[in-house]
């Protein structure tokens, strides 16, 4: 293959020739098109052959936040000029690395689109795992400035399904392949993960890769809300502004979960009780256990007050859990960043309100459960410590004493 013409550099800046083309979500039950996706184009005769190309190329530059504004800048415009005023919903796509590392630049390019231009923002589902606070953090500052969130190419790796609940998108889009194995059981149980979330936050889930009617059928089996593919287009230059509820893809903020503890979560209408650590303990085991059986992998997160209470015996099951689930995590005061292998730690500063509470949580796609407790400060032995505790399985509870710890937990 022949080197390009135009250098990465010249398409960059302004004027180098970098544009658009947008192919549109369809609603599966009404036909209507109901927003357009940004998909980036090399400029005709520039010596790049495709999109993938050029970001490989930007990636490898290191300049692939770059790409993105440029691909960002370019699609608002084009938004605010095609829409004749009139309300429209843009998806873009943004790479985890962006959100987590070059959000402010995103932001100021958000800052300036048109007002009728609603934005969804499209992260991948690979790499959650390796900055889930910063992804958290990132997701809700863009919520903040009025963008939902789509988690994209889910179920390319089943155990990440794991972090819907935690990402919370507004919009999940499932993986191509899976329209063209929609026999498979493996495929049968991504796309209940995906139901089962969806039919709890009221969010959209969206096939990719509808060719053909049958396609659509299919479509509908695998639970999906809306489609895109060339059924409806392969992406255009321009389009004319749909006739849609732009409320539709409103953005959904998780709120002050991610500051606040598991335990300031419950608040004063659930019945706290009082018991010893003995007594507690066979619950948190029983979590731990119930987090193996499921048949999608759900996450654990625990805290532990201090690495002291991460006793060897915790940290042999901790390790099995880490073997066996997408991820694992044991918070505070002094806890390493790996304290049984597998096993992500988060070291929580001594005035952190979480250092007095003992928290479990097992959070998946059809399991929500946690053990949340609170330190009462006696002394004695480890053992007869008295806790203030309550045991959920609320899905809003145990997700949002999920968002309070998750927050927490730094990029490996």
């Amino acid at each position: 293959m022949s080197a390009p013409c135009v250098s990465l550099d010249d398409l960059l800046c302004d004027g180098g020739g970098l544009y658009c083309v947008y192919q549109p979500f369809v609603d599966v039950d009404s036909g209507s098109v109901v927003a357009f996706e940004a998909l980036l184009r090399p400029p005709s005769g520039s010596g790049w052959q495709s999109p993938v190309q050029l970001l490989s190329a930007a990636r490898e530059a290191g300049r692939l936040a770059d790409l993105e504004r440029a691909s960002l800048r370019a699609s608002l415009a084009d938004a605010a000029r095609l829409s004749r005023g009139r309300p429209v919903t843009l998806f873009v796509n943004l790479e985890p690395d962006t959100l987590t590392r070059r959000l402010d630049m995103v932001l100021d390019e958000l800052d300036g689109r048109a007002g009728q231009v609603r934005v969804v923002v499209e992260i991948t589902e690979r790499a959650l795992a390796d900055d889930l606070a910063g992804v958290l953090a990132g997701a809700e500052r863009l919520r903040a400035a009025g963008c939902a969130i789509a988690l994209d190419d889910v179920g390319v790796h089943p155990e990440s399904l794991a972090f819907i609940p935690l990402v919370r998108p507004e919009v999940v889009k499932l993986d191509l392949k899976l329209l063209r194995t929609v026999k498979d059981p493996a495929t049968v149980v991504v796309a209940g993960a995906v139901r089962a979330y969806a039919e709890q936050a009221g969010a959209e889930v969206v096939a990719e890769g509808v060719e053909t009617p049958e396609d659509l059928t299919r479509a509908l089996v695998l639970g999906a809300t809306l489609g895109q593919g060339w059924l409806w287009g392969r992406g255009e230059r321009e389009f004319a502004p749909p006739a849609a509820d732009p409320d539709r893809f409103a953005a959904r903020p998780i709120g002050a979960a991610l500051a606040a503890t598991p335990f300031d979560l419950v608040g004063t209408d659930r019945r706290i009780r009082h018991a010893p650590k003995h007594l507690l303990l066979p619950v948190s085991k029983t979590l731990e256990l119930m987090a193996l059986q499921e048949s999608v992998p759900p996450v654990v997160l625990a805290a532990f007050e201090h690495v002291q209470f991460f006793q060897p015996s915790t940290a042999a099951r901790f390790t099995g859990l880490a073997a066996r689930l997408p991820f694992v995590a044991a918070l505070g005061v002094d806890m390493p960043p790996s304290p049984a292998p597998g096993v992500r730690g988060a070291n929580l500063a001594p005035g952190d309100p979480l250092a007095g509470e003992w928290t479990v949580v097992v959070l998946g796609a059809h399991t929500s459960a946690a053990l949340i407790a609170r330190d009462l400060g006696d002394t004695g032995p480890d053992r007869d410590r008295q806790f203030a505790f309550v045991v959920s399985y609320d899905r809003s509870t145990v997700t949002a004493a999920a968002h309070s710890m998750a927050g927490r937990i730094a990029a490996s």
